[in-house]
């Protein structure tokens, strides 16, 4: 006869037990949502010149990942579709390449972020995240769909999330108590606007033979190959980047969005103190002025070119813009969740530090900014929506056509 165990015998049986095995946590063993720690991963680069390389090195960090594929459309004279392509869809087609770091120029970010997305691989891309503003909610929509993970390749929020003061000033911007916001901040200096500014009146030239010039304009306009147009300085023309701003902002800006609770909307007011623009080439600009529908205002101020910027003093945000009743709702209200490395959302299978939204929410002040420039004129945004009110012309820059057969 089966010998008969109460209630109380197992517990406390088991209870003797219970150093003899240890639950592991299924991020550890990994399936289906879970990558183990030990497991290695396969990578690729796409956009091996310039900045690719330190790309590729950020998304390995705390990972063991193997570089499987390299691609740029330099590569036509060793290309072989095994280690080396040119064609980024070949690569995305690899079920053996699980993460993809981008480094091409920006205005291939979106199309090959959300292509990456639907063939199942997680994204660290370059910044400035996108080349539009449409782009950014693109890519945003597709890491939502297909549940992949996405990291802007800057990472100055991490910092700042670490840091007292900055962590203080995120809770009372997100707690909803200031009204209206009075802080302002500007950034001075630092955003190489004379040196990526575009050169008018190249005289075009013969491709080299390893180039496919259709491959690398993509979805820009088509124009005759100029040497300034391939390699760092791309960023002077607004073909394919934004000048200095849209090179250095998102890096810099990054921290402070996050700081001042921004992750979530965009500035209403926009206007810029800059020379006539161009239509192909990024020029000098002074300085712009982005006020958000609460108050607060960011300014940039190149240092370069014009008056300096003096409508508005800086001012941070503290403790001392709050009642007594106020500061008790915020020492009630909980810190933030850390913020996730793209190891770490890739392991857990949740949205990274730089996850899309943030990052299109920073890169959008790039381009917010400049529009202003271009237009030359104040511009009035909708940041649900997310278009320019009252002014087609500027809100065509906000989703410019795509050359075929490339679109969102």
């Amino acid at each position: 006869m089966a010998r008969k165990i109460s209630r109380r015998a197992f517990v406390k049986g088991a209870a003797a037990s219970a150093g003899l095995f240890t639950i592991v946590p299924p991020h550890v063993l990994g399936g289906p949502r879970h990558v183990p720690p030990s497991e290695t991963l396969g990578g690729a680069l796409i956009g091996c010149g310039g900045r690719g390389p330190n790309t590729y090195k950020e998304m390995c960090k705390d990972h063991k990942v193997e570089l499987l594929a390299e691609c740029d459309v330099k590569f036509g004279d060793k290309a072989d579709n095994k280690r080396f392509y040119t064609d980024f869809r070949r690569v995305l087609e690899r079920k053996d390449i699980d993460l993809i770091a981008i480094g091409t120029p920006p205005h291939w970010h979106a199309l090959i972020s959300i292509a990456a997305a639907e063939a199942g691989k997680d994204v660290l891309c370059e910044k400035p995240m996108t080349r539009f503003i449409a782009e950014g909610r693109a890519v945003v929509e597709a890491f939502r769909r297909y549940k992949r993970i996405f990291q802007i390749g800057t990472f100055g929020r991490f910092g700042s999330s670490k840091d007292k003061k900055s962590l203080e000033t995120h809770k009372i911007m997100r707690s909803g108590l200031l009204a209206p916001n009075p802080g302002v901040f500007i950034k001075k200096g630092g955003l190489k606007v004379k040196e990526w500014s575009g050169r008018v009146n190249a005289a075009p030239q013969t491709p080299p033979a390893a180039l496919d010039w259709n491959m690398y304009i993509g979805p820009s306009p088509m124009k005759p190959y100029v040497r300034p147009r391939h390699g760092g300085t791309h960023r002077g023309y607004w073909d394919y980047e934004g000048g200095g701003l849209a090179d250095m902002a998102q890096h810099t800006l990054d921290p402070y969005q996050w700081t001042y609770g921004k992750d979530d909307t965009s500035p209403v007011e926009i206007e810029a103190m800059a020379a006539p623009a161009h239509p192909e080439c990024v020029g000098m600009w002074g300085w712009v002025e982005m006020k958000y529908a609460d108050g607060f205002t960011l300014v940039l101020e190149s240092g370069e070119w014009g008056p300096m910027y003096d409508r508005k003093a800086s001012k941070g945000v503290s403790l001392a813009d709050l009642d007594e009743g106020q500061r008790k709702k915020l020492d009630a209200m909980p810190d933030p969740e850390p913020l996730l490395t793209f190891a770490e959302a890739v392991k857990l299978r949740r949205p990274a530090g730089g996850n899309p939204e943030a990052a299109h929410r920073c890169a959008t002040l790039l381009h917010l900014a400049n529009i202003a420039i271009r237009t030359g004129r104040k511009i009035r945004y909708d940041p649900v929506k997310e278009e320019i009110l009252g002014d087609e012309l500027a809100n065509r820059l906000v989703n410019p056509p795509m050359r075929a057969p490339w679109h969102l």
